[in-house]
């Protein structure tokens, strides 16, 4: 069984999904504790399943470095085999990313290398593409730059607005989501084995 952290900023919607994906008793993961740099909406589907959540405030710490610290102490506890950044929009200092790789995996709305950053989805469709997608990443020290897990084309339709065309990329990042920790868990994905850009 593959011990998850997860780690949120806002509502938890990808986290839900995966929480539910994990009552299946077929599948390979369970959630061991949820955190958070901010006190969280997502901390309702936490209650509602019964994982523990931990708080790293980042306006509680004097710079990045410490709050980093103070993160990676406040995970320990969990021995988490992997940790999934799900909406979590707090870049990880190179320390964390260091400490924590390669078994720490984020999703991403675009199709990487395109569109990286916090803004992926306005960015899309700003820039009039016809197409964005959803990938999900092993994190490193970079912004979206770590070796691509998995990665699926998501279209941009005809008056989507960022709400519409990001609901519906939410819809393949879950997805893409639970089959790359479902992958990880039964070891026909090997992140020791994912080669560095």
């Amino acid at each position: 069984m593959l011990n998850l952290v997860v780690l949120i900023s806002g509502g938890g919607s990808n986290l839900r999904a995966l929480l539910e994906a994990t009552r299946n008793p077929d599948f390979p993961a369970r959630i061991v504790a949820i955190g958070a740099d901010r006190e969280a909406e997502g901390f309702s589907h936490a209650e509602a399943f019964g994982v523990p959540i931990f708080t790293v405030p980042f306006s509680s710490y004097p710079d990045r470095d410490a709050w980093g610290a103070a993160l990676l102490e406040a995970m320990e506890p969990w021995k988490a085999d992997l940790v999934v950044l799900s909406g979590f929009m707090r870049l990880l200092p190179g320390a964390v990313a260091q400490a924590l790789s390669p078994h720490c995996i984020n999703t991403h709305p675009a199709y990487l290398p395109e569109f990286p950053g916090a803004h992926a989805v306005r960015d899309a469709i700003r820039a009039g593409a016809t197409r964005s997608g959803a990938s999900v990443i092993v994190v490193d020290d970079g912004v979206d730059t770590g070796p691509i897990l998995a990665q699926e084309r998501v279209p941009v339709l005809a008056g989507d607005g960022e709400a519409e065309l990001h609901d519906r990329i939410k819809m393949v990042e879950r997805r893409l989501l639970e089959q790359v920790v479902r992958d990880i868990a039964e070891g026909t994905l090997d992140l020791e084995k994912v080669s560095t850009p």
